[in-house]
């Protein structure tokens, strides 16, 4: 099979089918909002778990009953998928509470559609690190799992658990390999190819994704790296995976190197230890090893961590800038801007903020802004 043929396979993925597929086979599938829910737990209780993240083919309408006016749209969208019939299959919904829309939006999903889709309320310790919170953590995980074995119908044993651990480790090193050999093979790998590949991650039961992802990875590592004439860049956000904002980068000449994106490499940075005997245990020492994210308490913010790390990975990756794109009523992202803005420049590290949100259907501005940036970058 040709590269561009198994690139299609993950392009091809829609959710709404996928789900139906599911449905189709026998298959409980749980939906699980953003971020750092422990999809393991529901893979490890034999359902499957579709990540929700919003939609760029629909408005908001009837949500909006149950939203103040600036939640971001991912969740509003989310909810709207929820009472328009789109999602009507889930048999369950993972609400975690790691922002400040997500917090409220929780008793939002229980109000509008708890009736006909149970919501399972996860939260999160804001203090990961001390041995506390990792007691919280674990003993959360235990409350998300006790709802999704009765969901299941049967118990979820531990050998369950670190079955399931293996098997998302392995598709986060994948998924770690693939963004790597993207930006080796970005002659190849188009900015809206990349995002298809990863985003398909969030419809397909891990192991097979893996399978797939893996095969790629391994076409990709049999070409001589690519002889890229054009500009590369970080790109930094909560989602940037619109496939007309990402064709301005195609059009002009631009390749993504790496990314600092929330749906993207944010999320599968981090692997859970395979050396703990205690799957629940495990999982919640994984959430407190998680760092350099914006919706993660960290104690030597006043050093600016976070920002150095999005430059170090600007450094690392070869890019000549980073663009950032901005979510709508994100507060999170806004309030570290002045911070990254400060570390960017003290590098020389040219940068571009796009504000973007999910109901965006005129991408002139942006249009202009990224082909303005391009030539900037040309001239370096």
């Amino acid at each position: 099979m040709s590269i561009e043929a198994r690139i299609q396979e993950f392009a091809a993925i829609n959710p709404a089918e996928q789900l139906k597929k599911f449905k189709a086979q026998g298959k409980k599938v749980v939906g699980v909002l953003p971020y750092y829910a422990p999809e393991e737990l529901v893979y490890a209780a034999g359902m499957v778990p579709m990540g929700i993240w919003g939609s760029n083919d629909k408005e908001v309408m009837r949500s909006k009953e149950y939203c103040a006016t600036f939640y971001c749209d991912i969740a509003q969208l989310a909810l709207e998928m929820l009472l328009d019939g789109t999602m009507d299959q889930l048999d369950a919904l993972i609400t975690p509470t790691i922002c400040d829309t997500l917090r409220p939006m929780s008793q939002n999903f229980r109000v509008a559609v708890g009736a006909k889709i149970p919501c399972i309320f996860l939260a999160h310790p804001q203090n990961r690190f001390a041995d506390w919170g990792v007691e919280f953590c674990k003993d959360q995980y235990r409350s998300v799992l006790d709802k999704l074995a009765f969901l299941a119908g049967h118990d979820v044993t531990n050998k369950d658990i670190l079955h399931a651990i293996k098997v998302y480790n392995a598709s986060r090193a994948a998924r770690r390999e693939f963004v790597k050999l993207a930006n080796e093979h970005c002659d190849v790998v188009n900015p809206i190819q990349r995002s298809a590949v990863l985003k398909a991650s969030y419809f397909m039961l891990k192991d097979e994704y893996t399978e797939k992802l893996v095969a790629l990875n391994e076409e990709l590592k049999a070409l001589p790296a690519a002889k890229w004439n054009g500009t590369k860049v970080v790109t930094s956000g909560i989602i940037c995976d619109n496939p007309k904002l990402l064709q301005i980068f195609i059009d002009n000449n631009i390749a993504i190197a790496a990314d600092d994106v929330a749906q993207e490499s944010r999320s599968f940075r981090f692997d859970a230890p395979e050396n703990v005997d205690d799957g629940l245990l495990a999982l919640a020492l994984q959430f407190s090893s998680m760092d350099y994210d914006i919706l993660l308490y960290d104690k030597f913010s006043n050093k600016n961590r976070r920002a150095e790390d999005v430059v170090a990975k600007i450094k690392e990756s070869g890019a000549q800038g980073l663009v950032l794109f901005m979510q709508t009523f994100c507060d999170p992202e806004e309030m570290e801007y002045p911070y990254l803005k400060k570390a960017l420049d003290a590098a020389g590290i040219p940068h571009v903020k796009l504000g973007v949100n999910q109901q965006m259907r005129d991408f002139g501005q942006a249009s202009t802004a990224i082909q303005a940036f391009a030539d900037v970058l040309a001239m370096q």
